[in-house]
């Protein structure tokens, strides 16, 4: 049973008054009776109980009342008077919070006269309510969630929180403390404390984040009063999630790719590096950004693939072996974000550690990013021949004789491991007028020069002259895939069907490669199917239409080609006026079949046969063959390349592409100008250039196809109207046939086969 404390404050006024007769004045006298109590609030009786008693003696009885807080105010009926002994009554439990913020109850007490209700006394009464400890102290939130980044430093402020007690403040029952009561998880790389200001608490850490640890902390706090006899007490829940933040730099781990490349080639995927980030993928402490180091002209780019994080290294500017055959470079690698180091040296208790960190470390630690060391080696290709010197000026007299001597050429092979043998070769010549021996390259006269010839132009014969060494003939061949990496390039090539020593690809990977041309193969057209892969395995099979040509027998073979080619393209136009002139017609016959029908009268024992016919000799009316396609050469480009167009993640199919047409064992081609001019005499000059292996040969000669002619070479009938039904058709060549109608019986059909005449 708990102890019963009351304190009543009675602040009693009494007026005596006295009268003085022989002055004729009053005089008054002030009285004043103070008693002190106190009761404690949720006190559980039993009820009622005396709480004190208000003692007033008088001569004459009197009777006692009291009225206020607790009997007719609020908290009401919870006290009581006894009218004739003034004992004070507690009949329930008072509660520290529901009263107001003076937390007293506040009455007033009067004694009256029994005998005539005159009132003897008023004073006010008032009663202090104890608080004892029935609240506990309440968070604001039982839940609180923030999140910090991993480079948060230590005793900086992570997280606020707040409790409040309904108990006096003044006690220690209000009086609340904050304790951390776990952590989870328990990492040796930080520890959470707690810092109170009144009502507030305030949680730091002491050491470094570190994600990779832990992704979030669960923190527990409670908030506790200090109450005497029992203590109460609640927590609150924290959780402190940790972004990812670049603390830990990428490392490389390997490289795939050739790690070569090809003179004079661009645009060619050389490379592909490897790195390995244990910070969050795809965030900005992952993404890796590389930097090339040693390479001073610029030869090489290197990106970032957004999906693997790799370093593509790509060629963009064309290297010569001649020059250099490697190039050694460096690579670093660091991330978008900006890095930084948090390492715990020393544990330190109630105090800051002590740590080693790095935050935006700049150009104050230049070997802090990772390298790798690559070496890419330049593949020599076949060079053309070069004219030496480049320019030779000669004098000739018009009108001399056939076969004078005129100059001779020399040819010079740059290429340092593909050091060939070459032949001459005349090119263009319009008027036929010089010969150029294969093997010397001796020029000499093979008509007479005349200076008024149409062939001259202000006094100069213009010609040209090949060098062409032995290499294999080639053409490159490129595929091309919108789709971004891993779904694109590299493409693998592989041809298909009988090649074996005939054609082959030459390198089977990447993005450009070589059609190259064995010796075995034939002049003429050559129908090949190549399959294009991507890294994924998607692939398409393409038809590849090849036109060799032998410029060593014919130089001007490639002009005929073009014509061919371009004389095609009127038979395409023909082929889709046919198509319309189809469509009309078909449309025709659905009018005509609108119109009366008209029956046919048959024969009684009529026999019908379907008799097979044979068109002429196959091939008398060939066209060209659906899906073969001829396309203009252009004339700016140094080399042509067949594009395989795709989409999704396959490539997608061409229905058949031309490849440049090609000399029949002929590669690397050096071309000389020949400038005939005449005066009185003629003088020469003769201009050499040099022209780059397979694509400055002939160069650029129209793609066409040996199975395409012209539209006057096919030998197309065109239809003949014999004669209708109904219409009578005459000839010269034939005599007139009659036969009277009422002649005629259809039984004279059945005996044909006798022999009889009628």
């Amino acid at each position: 049973m708990r102890t019963l404390h009351v304190t009543i404050l009675l602040a009693l006024f009494i007026w005596t008054m006295y009268a003085l007769a022989d002055t004729g004045k009053i005089r008054q006298k002030r009285a004043w009776i103070i008693d002190s109590f106190s009761i404690e609030e949720e006190n559980p009786g039993p009820f009622p109980y005396i709480l004190g008693k208000i003692e007033l003696t008088r001569a004459y009885l009197v009777s006692f009342e009291l009225q206020g807080q607790g009997i007719d105010k609020e908290p009401k009926d919870v006290l009581s008077i006894n009218k004739d002994t003034g004992e004070i009554y507690v009949h329930g439990k008072v509660d520290y919070e529901a009263v107001d913020k003076s937390k007293k109850l506040k009455l007033q007490f009067e004694a009256r006269n029994k005998s005539n209700n005159a009132l003897d006394t008023r004073f006010g009464v008032e009663i202090k309510i104890l608080d004892i400890n029935d609240n506990p102290p309440l968070f604001q939130s039982a839940k609180y969630e923030v999140t910090v980044d991993e480079s948060h430093l230590q005793g900086k402020e992570v997280l606020t929180v707040l409790a409040s007690d309904k108990d006096d403040p003044s006690t220690k029952n209000g009086t609340l403390f904050f304790t951390i009561k776990s952590v989870t998880p328990k990492t040796d790389n930080a520890e959470f404390y707690i810092q109170q200001q009144g009502e507030s608490g305030t949680i730091y850490f002491n050491g470094c984040l570190d994600y990779e640890k832990a992704q979030k902390y669960t923190i527990l706090v409670e908030a506790k009063d200090d109450g005497e006899k029992i203590k109460l007490s609640s927590t609150c829940t924290l959780i402190v999630k940790i972004l990812d933040k670049n603390n830990n730099l990428p490392e490389f781990s390997g490289k795939t790719g050739p790690g070569k490349v090809k003179e004079r080639e661009t645009g060619f995927e050389v490379l592909r590096l490897q790195v390995t980030d244990k910070d969050s993928p795809s965030s900005e402490a992952w993404n890796a950004k590389y930097t090339i180091q040693n390479d001073k002209k610029q030869f090489f780019k290197i990106e970032t693939d957004p999906v693997t994080n790799e370093g593509i290294l790509t060629v963009v500017k064309p290297m010569d072996y001649e020059e250099q055959s490697y190039q050694n470079l460096t690579i670093s690698v660091q991330n978008e974000a900006p890095y930084f180091y948090c390492k715990v040296k020393k544990h330190v208790p109630n105090t800051m550690w002590e740590l080693e960190n790095i935050k935006n470390p700049g150009t104050s630690f230049p070997n802090l990013y990772k390298t790798i060391q690559v070496s890419i080696n330049v593949e020599d290709v076949n060079d053309p021949p070069v004219f030496i010197p480049p320019l030779i000026e000669v004098v000739v007299m018009e009108n001399i004789k056939v076969g004078t001597f005129i100059t001779t050429f020399t040819a010079k092979d740059m290429d340092g491991s593909h050091i060939n043998t070459f032949k001459f070769v005349k090119g263009e010549d319009i008027g036929e007028w010089i010969t150029a021996d294969a093997k010397t390259a001796q020029i000499s006269t093979a008509k007479i020069l005349d200076r008024e010839s149409p062939f001259v132009v202000n006094s100069t014969y213009r010609a040209t002259l090949y060098a062409v060494d032995d290499e294999p003939t080639m053409a490159n061949i490129t595929a091309v895939d919108p789709d971004l990496p891993p779904y694109s390039s590299p493409f693998y090539f592989e041809l298909l069907g009988d090649v074996k020593e005939k054609w082959r690809i030459d390198p089977g990977h990447g993005t450009t490669v070589n059609l190259v041309k064995e010796n075995s193969v034939y002049s003429g057209y050559h129908l090949l199917q190549i399959k294009i892969s991507d890294q994924q395995g998607c692939h398409v099979i393409q038809n590849l239409s090849v036109t060799v040509c032998d410029c060593s027998s014919n130089p001007n073979c490639h002009v005929t080609m073009v014509s061919g080619a371009r004389i095609g393209a009127g038979a395409a136009l023909i082929f889709v006026i046919a198509v319309l002139v189809l469509i009309a017609m078909f449309l025709m016959a659905l009018l005509i079949s609108c119109k009366t029908e008209k029956k046919m009268i048959l024969m009684d024992e009529g026999l019908g046969y379907l008799v097979t016919t044979n068109t002429e000799n196959p091939g008398t009316d060939c066209m060209v063959p659906a899906g073969v396609n001829v396309n203009q050469t252009d004339y700016s480009k140094e080399q042509n390349t067949v594009k395989v167009s795709s989409q999704a993640n396959a490539v997608q199919s061409i229905p058949s592409t031309n490849i440049q047409v090609v000399c029949k064992g002929q590669q690397a081609v050096s071309q000389v100008q020949m400038q005939v001019r005449t005066d009185q005499t003629f003088q020469r000059s003769i201009r050499r250039s040099s022209t780059r292996s397979s694509y400055r040969g002939i160069r650029n000669v129209q793609r066409l196809l040996a199975l395409q002619t012209s539209d006057k070479e096919l030998d197309v009938y065109e239809p003949h109207c014999y004669a209708d039904e109904d219409k009578f058709t005459t000839s010269a060549e034939l005599d007139a046939i009659s036969i009277p109608e009422n002649d005629f019986h259809p039984a004279m059909l059945r005996n044909l086969d006798t022999g009889s005449t009628t």
